[in-house]
């Protein structure tokens, strides 16, 4: 049984389709439902003294735009008459982070889109989505 759901967003649309599929089911299942957007790290260069922006702008940037993502899936959970917790978490790599936040939160099923912002390819499903899969020993919704 399906009692805690994982959905990552990004803020595109495919996410709000993986969004609203969360909520389809997390509701007549009475599941507790999560979201998490990650923000990337500041692109340190070893080569440089000079960064096109300063860290902690960079970083408030990076909060911002995670922020203003979760909250939008906190509000069409709460539309639905779901709560959902939200958080921002920093990674490399966005898989990683899922798989991590997965365990950490106790979640039996991730819903995620195919794809996300990094661009379709003539690929099925997106790389970050793959390792998703490839590394994750619970559930794996994928939406298309």
């Amino acid at each position: 049984m399906v009692r805690h759901i994982l959905v990552p967003t990004d803020g595109s649309e495919i996410t709000a389709k993986a969004v609203q599929a969360a909520i389809d089911l997390a509701r007549p299942l009475g599941a507790t439902l999560t979201t998490i957007s990650v923000k990337e790290p500041f692109p340190y260069s070893a080569i440089s003294e000079m960064q096109p922006v300063p860290p902690q702008e960079f970083f408030d940037a990076q909060e911002r735009i995670a922020s203003a993502r979760v909250k939008e899936v906190v509000k069409t959970a709460e539309a639905a008459g779901l709560a959902c917790a939200a958080y921002t978490v920093e990674a490399s790599h966005p898989w990683e982070a899922i798989v991590e936040q997965a365990k950490a939160h106790q979640c039996d099923l991730i819903v995620m889109a195919s794809h996300g912002r990094r661009g379709v390819s003539a690929l099925l499903l997106g790389s970050e989505t793959q390792k998703v899969l490839t590394h994750c020993s619970i559930p794996v919704l994928v939406i298309k």
